[in-house]
């Protein structure tokens, strides 16, 4: 299944046949992508195969680049987080890297609409020998994020927020709730191939990152950056794509 994508600047990137859930992008991004991902990343067979089966998934080709998930768990790691949640499970790609990030006295709960997706990362998390130290909730990402609100559970030192769009306010405000002074919240996808800058858009994905910047934006405890990237993975971390670090300053912030 494809679609096909033209360059928005003639030249730049001729069209050509697209995977499904991507956009197009130019060969000199997707090979400097492939050059440090060949040169600095240890991707190994269970992660390969997990980024493989997301073709068996409701949404192929949308797991983040093998770059971003050493990313992730760069930060992770750097942050000395042990317990990870993340809004968009999919095939567990990124769950591996946060699940391998934490160690073995670490936590990932990760949260997935479909039971299909969920049986795929289940097998990628064992197959990667981290089933163990991961929970794949499965049903509304809101609905499970206030269950464990209400729980009172521990707080967590990360969140990765990669699921659907218009909801990310939802999101993010589930994340301030389960997260406490220090911790980091990545949100992905949030260029969306440019359109994000037109605020007349009627794309109700578009809005809900408008929205979630906005709310961003106007947290008095949250210091945030957003990075537009472009590569390999066109179409979901490339020239639509980005991600937005949210975190509390450090200290005790008012509630």
């Amino acid at each position: 299944m494809t679609n096909h994508q033209a360059s928005a600047v003639p030249g730049e990137i001729s069209e050509e046949a697209v995977p499904v859930n991507r956009y197009a992008s130019a060969p000199a991004w997707r090979a400097v992508d492939n050059y440090f991902t060949a040169a600095l990343v240890d991707e190994d067979v269970a992660l390969v195969e997990a980024r493989e089966s997301g073709a068996r998934t409701t949404m192929p080709n949308a797991e983040v680049a093998a770059n971003q998930g050493a990313l992730l768990a760069l930060l992770a790691q750097i942050g000395g987080a042990r317990r990870v949640l993340e809004f968009g499970t999919l095939a567990g790609y990124s769950t591996v890297w946060f699940a391998r990030a934490v160690g073995d006295s670490g936590r990932v709960v990760t949260f997935e609409l479909e039971e299909q997706n969920a049986a795929v990362a289940r097998a990628n998390l064992a197959q990667a020998g981290v089933g163990d130290r991961v929970d794949v909730i499965v049903g509304p990402a809101a609905t499970s994020a206030q269950a464990l609100i209400d729980e009172g559970v521990e707080p967590f030192d990360l969140v990765f927020i990669d699921a659907d769009k218009p909801s990310n306010p939802i999101y993010l405000a589930a994340a301030l709730e389960l997260t406490g002074p220090g911790a980091v919240i990545v949100i992905d996808n949030v260029v969306r191939d440019g359109a994000v800058a037109d605020e007349n858009s009627d794309d109700p994905r578009v809005q809900g990152v408008r929205a979630v910047v906005d709310a961003i934006a106007s947290h008095p405890e949250l210091d945030a950056t957003a990075l537009q990237t472009v590569g390999e993975r066109a179409g979901t971390a490339d020239p639509r794509s980005s991600q937005v670090g949210g975190r509390y300053p450090c200290g005790s912030p008012t509630r």
